[in-house]
């Protein structure tokens, strides 16, 4: 007998909670017209509150006898949610070792979690009823006819708003109602039914040959699981290869979801598909309401929207056909979550276009090496794109030597030269720095005191507006001392350079050139990144300087020169992912120089100009240093080439901290010895940063060569900490796959 059909099933629900367990309730009431099923939408009693939850799974017993089970409340749904989107749920609670709960939760829009109805919303329209006399006789009915002419200027329908803006009152279009010459329906506030003939809103680009060749490939294998890396060059064209394939995809029904890193691209890459299709095209990010969440998640659920852009919470996006997944800058680090369910969602893709079958394009002008490491081993098929748009070859790096040099806020005079030729012939200059505020910090120059943040092991950040110490780990912020703390000194000074000093430099140097600083500081407030974005691609001289807010996917064709300020920031650390990290940055940055008609040029200003891996960056290029780099990993045994958790300790006591981490390793280690399993258990060892907001935090690490004994591993070490007393009083985390040693 299917579960379903049980008299009095029992519901395994999964709540909002970090365990990682289902909790058993009896149904109450009549049940949904579906019948009690996986997949609906609950709310029950938990503890003093009532919470939403999905029922998971259909029993005929429960640990509990019968009657010491609570009721739920009420069905809120008459039909499960997406099986998709459960199935996909499932996986990431499965794979990450994350309540499944808490993953539902997760993924649900806000909404949903606070018991909507599944929902978008509508509004009304008014039209000329189809059945209507092509020329009514309105007599002296004046403002009727004026309703009806308008009317028949809009054949999709007007809003009541639209018509009274008119002049037009309810009274004449109720009257017009009653006389049968119009009607009312209601349509979804995101995507509206679509009923033209048209794919397309503007043509589709002439291909180059590369570009043509690319796009052939991803045709061959349409309706099957098919994953590619698209390796091209920042400026290749990769956007107009994507809009192509999901131009395919429309045309076969179906629907296409594409990942781009940042909020901060949302907005002119959903502008380029709206132009380019005529059918729905929506976002979907953190930047929206609520209810504009819920309209486009119900619109990508019944199939109305044909092509979904968002960030990397968009991967949980329920789809009714779904036809292709693309991931733009699938190297990103933002498309790690770093809390809470720790997921990457590029991995999640590969993922879910296998479940359903379809191509996944994972396209970078700096692949991850995970991505690099399985097209080279044939897993992903490797498709090249090697030439610009511009004609002209990407710009290559010239390392600067820092050494023994004197600087104006952080730039030597050559440098300086340089931008200052590059202003008189007219074109635009990117000086990049990746650190926010006026410089890294604040000593005392006769004693050498440093501001240091009081919650964390970290250095205060100076800003100069508003002037302040601020720390970017914790946000704690300080004002300006009159005098050293330590010596009572009055000798101040700024140490080191930021975004905020380079501009003040810069500013005066060229006093008639403007300039535009974008960094978070500057681009707090709403549609400040895009209004700037805008003046600068008016194509007028002028100054950029920002952090790798910049760095990210933007066209600035007008840029002709970047500079890099000092490219040691990220070079040697104690995360191994360093220098990947680093070079994918500075490749991607220098990206942004020479896209249009005028060669670019990239100075990289360093410490280290003989290091040999920014030697080979500069020399040959990302793809030659990213194999040097996945050959050392090789050797090393780290991911890609090996398999890693990451378990992350903290507490406001070092001593409650280290006792759980060290009691941790050894249950971990005894377990290992015991299973004969090929993982090793790595620590505890501090954090890079072992003090933060005042808490203390320690690391153990789990590594493995194959995925399946990181799991095993990882499960067993999950239980053993919800099983334990002293694992209550601290936060843990288990991060599988992780993309930051922080």
């Amino acid at each position: 007998m299917p579960p379903h059909e049980f008299s009095s099933p029992v519901l395994r629900v999964a709540l909002p909670s970090p365990l990682r367990r289902l909790f058993d309730y009896l149904p109450a009431g009549e049940p949904p017209a579906c019948g009690w099923q996986p997949g609906l939408r609950v709310e029950v009693p938990f503890g003093h509150r009532d919470v939403v939850g999905v029922v998971a799974e259909l029993a005929e017993h429960s640990e509990l006898p019968r009657h010491k089970l609570r009721t739920v409340g009420r069905a809120l749904d008459n039909a499960p949610l997406p099986a998709d989107w459960l199935w996909l749920c499932r996986f990431a609670a499965r794979y990450y070792q994350h309540s499944l709960g808490d993953t539902l939760h997760h993924a649900l829009p806000a909404r949903l979690r606070q018991g909507y109805p599944v929902a978008g919303r509508t509004r009304t329209l008014w039209r000329q009823h189809p059945d209507a006399p092509a020329e009514p006789d309105f007599a002296r009915a004046r403002r009727q006819a004026e309703l009806w002419a308008l009317l028949g200027q809009h054949p999709h329908g007007l809003t009541t708003r639209a018509i009274t803006a008119h002049g037009l009152t309810h009274d004449v279009l109720n009257r017009l109602l009653r006389k049968g010459l119009i009607e009312r329906r209601e349509v979804e506030t995101a995507a509206p039914g679509h009923d033209s003939g048209s794919l397309l809103a503007t043509p589709a680009l002439p291909l180059n040959q590369e570009q043509s060749t690319v796009l052939a490939a991803l045709h061959e294998r349409l309706s099957d699981f098919h994953p590619c890396l698209v390796e091209g060059v920042t400026g290749s064209g990769k956007t107009e290869v994507y809009l192509q394939l999901i131009e395919a995809v429309i045309a076969r029904g179906r629907q296409a979801l594409v990942l781009v890193p940042e909020i901060g691209l949302t907005p002119q890459t959903l502008a380029r598909f709206e132009k380019r299709f005529s059918v729905p095209v929506l976002a979907l990010h953190s930047g929206l309401a609520d209810a504009e969440r819920l309209d486009v998640w119900e619109a990508a659920a019944s199939g109305r929207a044909r092509v979904i852009i968002g960030t990397r919470s968009a991967i949980f996006t329920p789809l009714a056909d779904p036809g292709a997944i693309i991931v733009d800058e699938e190297h990103d680090g933002s498309y790690k979550q770093q809390d809470r369910l720790r997921y990457h969602a590029r991995d999640l893709a590969v993922a879910r276009a296998h479940y359903h079958g379809i191509p996944v394009v994972l396209g970078s002008a700096t692949p991850s090496l995970e991505s690099l490491d399985r097209a080279l081993d044939g897993r992903y098929r490797h498709l090249h794109l090697t030439q610009r748009a511009s004609r002209h070859p990407p710009a290559r790096l010239e390392l600067v030597d820092l050494r023994h040099q004197r600087r104006q806020g952080g730039l030597l005079p050559g440098t300086i030269r340089t931008i200052n030729a590059t202003l008189e012939a007219g074109k635009q200059v990117l000086v990049f720095i990746n650190r926010r505020g006026f410089a890294p910090t604040l000593t005392c120059h006769a004693c050498g005191w440093l501001a240091e943040c009081e919650q964390c092991d970290a250095r205060m950040t100076l800003h100069r507006a508003p002037p302040l110490l601020a720390c970017h780990h914790c946000d704690s912020r300080r004002g300006l001392p009159d005098a050293c703390p330590e010596c009572a000194s009055g000798d101040l000074r700024a140490l080191g350079s930021g975004t905020e000093r380079s501009e003040e430099t810069l500013q005066t140097l060229f006093p008639d050139t403007v300039i535009h600083r974008i960094d978070r500081d500057s681009t707090r407030r709403k549609d400040s990144f895009a209004r700037a974005l805008k003046e600068i691609r008016r194509g007028e001289p002028c100054l950029l300087v920002g952090t790798q807010m910049l760095a990210k996917g933007h066209h600035l064709p007008h840029v002709t020169l970047v500079v890099v300020v000092n490219a040691d920031g990220g070079l040697y650390s104690a995360d191994f992912r360093a220098m990947e990290h680093n070079a994918q940055l500075l490749e991607q940055v220098a990206g942004r120089a020479g896209r249009a008609a005028d060669p670019g040029r990239v100075l990289v200003q360093t410490q280290h100009p003989d290091d040999p891996h920014l030697i080979r960056l500069a020399d040959q290029g990302y793809g030659a240093l990213a194999r040097e780099l996945l050959e050392e990993r090789r050797l090393a045994g780290l991911p890609p080439c090996g398999f890693m958790a990451l378990l992350r300790v903290e507490s406001p006591h070092a001593d409650t901290a280290g006792a759980l981490a060290r009691d941790a390793a050894g249950a971990l280690n005894h377990w290992l010895a015991q299973n004969a399993t090929r993982a090793r258990c790595l620590g505890p060892v501090p954090a890079p940063m072992e003090r933060r907001q005042n808490r203390y935090h320690l690391h153990v690490m789990l590594s493995a060569d194959r995925r399946s004994q990181l799991h095993a591993a990882a499960s067993f070490i999950t239980q053993w900490l919800e099983g334990s007393a002293d694992a209550r009083r601290v936060r843990w985390s288990l991060d599988i796959d992780p993309q930051s040693l922080a």
